[in-house]
């Protein structure tokens, strides 16, 4: 790395894992980053104790001065301005920036992007590529400016997706495919080597916020849609369903899930739980999908066989 990059006054905004990955490595490359902006901590849990972002959790260990502005007004933007930041460096951050923040760094605000833009621009690439079952992704570095992702890119770097590849897995890949690229790409930024290459708004996708209720199973759907729904919102807001027992409907969250048959229609109605040999299947508009752990509202994640062994008029029950 070429020490013109090094000495530069970076300021980084990031907020999930995947951009703690890139926070982690740029520590380790011993950039000059004079300060961090990360989203303010949350509460969590059932004794809703507040919890560090993995950013902050990083750039305190560090001895990094950290921020988490509600909103950019105008001394949160005096604040930055103080610092004299030469370039700032964003990813998954989960705020948008006002132009007068994108317009202090000599060299620009630039971007990690969980997608080959200009598809999949917005908050939630990852989940979107998994949902519309892509074979293939990537990690975009593009200049930011007043638009959501539709500043010009530097730099773009593939990756295959893997079938039974989960959001997490997935993020965790592109964040360390992020790393060397984003290395390379400030250097050459610096320099002016590059030339940034305008997206072309025709072929832009869109993809919106993750809410909970999208976690929701239409067992109309056929079994991989379903299973990439499952893959897609692994962790979080996770998939679910409802099961009536004794005349209620029960919240039942699904855990963990395989795929099975992804073709036939079968002889059970959609929805239906039955066995197939030793595993618990539902059935779905086209195929079949295996329950391997679930989890009642309020109660703790069982495994589908402890399950049943609790619950055995499941079987045979059929799921809203």
């Amino acid at each position: 790395m070429q020490k013109k990059s090094i000495k530069l006054r970076v300021v980084f905004m990031g907020t999930s894992s995947f951009a703690d990955t890139i926070l982690t490595a740029l520590i380790a490359e011993k950039y000059n980053l004079i300060s961090v902006y990360t989203q303010a901590d949350k509460k969590v849990g059932r004794d809703q104790a507040l919890q560090k972002t993995a950013v902050k959790i990083t750039a305190e260990n560090s001895k990094i001065p950290v921020f988490s502005p509600a909103k950019f007004r105008e001394a949160e933007i005096a604040e930055l301005k103080n610092q004299k930041p030469d370039l700032l460096i964003v990813a998954a951050y989960g705020k948008i920036l006002p132009k007068a923040v994108l317009d202090l760094p000599g060299f620009g605000a630039i971007n990690i992007h969980a997608s080959l833009l200009p598809r999949y621009r917005g908050p939630s690439p990852i989940q979107n590529a998994l949902l519309d079952s892509e074979k293939e992704t990537g990690v975009t570095i593009m200049l930011m400016d007043a638009g959501i992702d539709t500043g010009a890119i530097l730099s773009q770097k593939k990756t295959k997706i893997e079938p039974d590849e989960t959001n997490v897995e997935l993020s965790q890949k592109l964040a360390r495919l992020s790393v060397p690229l984003l290395l390379e790409t400030i250097t050459l930024w610096v320099e002016r080597k590059i030339t940034p290459q305008e997206q072309s708004n025709e072929t832009a996708t869109l993809c919106q916020l993750i809410e909970r209720s999208d976690g929701k199973v239409i067992w109309l759907d056929d079994a991989r849609s379903i299973y990439d729904q499952y893959r897609a919102f692994y962790s979080w807001p996770g998939i679910f369903t409802y099961w009536q027992r004794n005349g209620s409907n029960l919240r039942l969250k699904i855990n963990k899930l395989s795929l099975g048959n992804t073709t036939s229609q079968g002889e059970y109605s959609m929805g239906e739980v039955f066995q197939s040999g030793e595993k618990i299947a539902v059935q779905t508009g086209a195929g079949t999908v295996f329950l391997e752990e679930v989890q009642l509202e309020g109660k703790n994640n069982l495994k589908i066989a402890d399950f049943i062994n609790g619950n055995p008029s499941f079987i045979g029950s059929v799921l809203k």
